[in-house]
């Protein structure tokens, strides 16, 4: 039997510590596999463990839970944690989305994880995208008074190169691949290495051109030739005008659903 695993994810010490504890005795089969922060680092973490279940503090610093939970678009159960008495909230506590308030109470987190179990015995759970929960978690958003962001416009990136900082424009920009503790920055005059970490780069990157492939990938979708399924379980894109292959996780294959 499959170890059930999770991930929290909250900017405060305390209250990750009190829902770990929490937890034990509410679902003492499941294993935290991963804590987290922030919204960038939690997203991370996601696609690095694939966690069964998620519990994201609504307001994190990067990305906020809702933003993270919008990624993951449903595939696992989300339980958002939240201490600002989000009344709206009450609205969304049933199905896809479940909520509980810090500092947590035994009881509301017991109904939380019977829902969470619930839902992974379903035939199909941890599968694709919850239709409808893009919607839901955008109506959501609203009515906690999270603003909609936008990324911070990155028009140019600086990279060393020997004794040269070269200027980078983004649209010249392939793929972004992590790099050890660099990313590297393929481009359509070469490629170079900059310190800035890949999941630090998504933020400021306009997710209508640069595509998340994979937890190591971010590709400009404007130089994708072709999504290969090499079999059931693996996927690759092919690129215009370059040989490598870049590897498509199982996470993103559905980008790349052909007509």
């Amino acid at each position: 039997m499959n170890t059930l695993t999770a991930l929290i994810a909250d900017d405060e010490e305390a209250p990750r510590a009190q829902l770990r504890t929490a937890l034990a005795k509410a679902w003492p089969e499941l294993s935290v596999v991963a804590e987290s922060v922030n919204g960038v680092d939690a997203w991370d973490a996601y696609l690095e463990h694939e966690p069964a279940v998620c519990f994201l503090d609504i307001r994190m610093p990067g990305l906020s839970g809702i933003e993270v939970a919008q990624r993951i678009d449903g595939r696992v159960p989300v339980v958002f944690v939240t201490a600002h008495g989000d009344h709206a909230l009450a609205a969304f506590d049933a199905g896809a989305v479940d909520y509980v308030l810090k500092p947590v109470d035994p009881e509301r987190l017991g109904q939380a994880v019977a829902r969470a179990r619930a839902r992974l015995a379903q035939p199909g759970s941890g599968g694709g995208p919850t239709p409808g929960m893009a919607e839901l978690l955008a109506r959501l958003a609203a009515e906690v008074g999270l603003p909609a962001r936008r990324p911070v416009a990155l028009e140019v990136i600086q990279a060393g190169v020997g004794k040269e900082v070269r200027l980078i424009r983004i649209d010249e920009v392939v793929y972004f691949e992590s790099d050890a503790r660099y990313t590297r920055v393929v481009h359509e005059g070469g490629e170079a290495l900059i310190r800035t970490p890949l999941k630090e780069l998504l933020a400021q990157l306009d997710a209508q051109r640069f595509w998340q492939v994979h937890r190591s990938v971010i590709v400009n979708h404007r130089h994708v030739s072709a999504a290969v399924r090499v079999d059931e379980g693996n996927m690759h894109l092919t690129l215009r005008d370059r040989p490598e292959k870049l590897p498509v996780s199982r996470h993103f294959q559905g980008l790349f659903k052909g007509q």
